[in-house]
């Protein structure tokens, strides 16, 4: 169990926090998709993803194993100790090692490069935050402080290192409207979203099933700049719909004791440990 922590922060008289409060584990999924997007859109970071040679980590060729590595990721980085964290880092390092643009790239990047670590962390913190004052409510301002603190482990966690983190909410703020306003789709990446959103990873009862509703929530998840780069509408009705939609979630899950609430996070963490255990592969 993770049990309420001191945050290590720049100012110590930020409230302990739990961090199970504030994941929302199977329903906060609903958001991944879009939180893809937001990352990729940032040329070098999404041309890093679409041209990587690490076969074993495309969505499309291993979605289950993808969706593996990447929630593993955040519940090392969130509800991990130390030593997950470090072991987890040294194995995402390795396949970090084989992502650099080749001389035809479009664009020029490098998995290491810590400008684009920053980028994703945002995008990860960012819509985390949204999901939960959509679900949940605003945060007072102490608490929204301490867990924006906590958050850089979305960094860390990779090679980031705290400094490199925005130091309190306003300067995250500031970097996140400069940032986001630079970000851009071109015809290569947006069909990779479009496969991405309408779930061509998948078998195709469940596309058929669940692609709709899938690209409602991707839809309405994303900022007014992207939808705008991907050429989606999203109209006021849509927007209540999600917002009913999104407090009755939150409403079910403030119920829950909190193992059952931060579900599959816990549930791959523990995964992690066993696979560290017995020397099998962690990404």
């Amino acid at each position: 169990m993770t049990s309420p922590v001191r945050i290590p922060t720049r100012d110590a008289d930020l409230p302990p926090i739990d961090i199970r409060e504030f994941i929302d584990g199977a329903t906060g999924l609903l958001g991944g998709a879009a939180n893809v997007i937001m990352q990729l859109s940032n040329p070098p970071v999404g041309y890093g993803v679409i041209e990587s040679p690490v076969d074993s980590g495309n969505v499309f060729k291993h979605p289950i194993k993808r969706l593996r590595t990447t929630v593993t990721y955040l519940s090392v980085a969130m509800l991990g100790t130390d030593s997950d964290r470090e072991s987890y880092r040294a194995a995402v390092d390795t396949s970090h090692r084989q992502v650099r643009s080749r001389p035809d790239s479009p664009v020029k990047y490098n998995a290491f490069d810590t400008r684009l670590q920053l980028w994703v962390a945002a995008c990860l913190y960012w819509g985390a935050q949204d999901l939960y004052t959509r679900m949940h409510g605003p945060l007072d301002e102490p608490t929204a402080d301490a867990f924006y603190q906590y958050s850089a482990r979305l960094g860390t966690t990779l090679q980031l290192r705290p400094d490199q983190w925005p130091p309190n909410r306003q300067a995250f703020d500031r970097y996140w409207t400069e940032n986001l306003a630079r970000t851009s789709i071109d015809p290569r990446v947006r069909a990779y979203f479009e496969d991405l959103i309408d779930l061509k990873m998948m078998p195709r009862p469940v596309q058929l099933a669940f692609g709709t509703v899938h690209r409602f929530f991707v839809t309405g998840l994303l900022p007014q700049h992207l939808r705008d780069e991907m050429g989606m509408t999203w109209s006021p009705r849509q927007d209540r719909v999600l917002d009913r939609l999104l407090r009755t979630l939150g409403a079910a899950e403030s119920v829950l004791p909190p193992a059952v609430r931060v579900f599959p996070l816990n549930a791959y963490l523990v995964d992690m440990r066993i696979r560290r255990r017995l020397g099998l592969p962690l990404v």
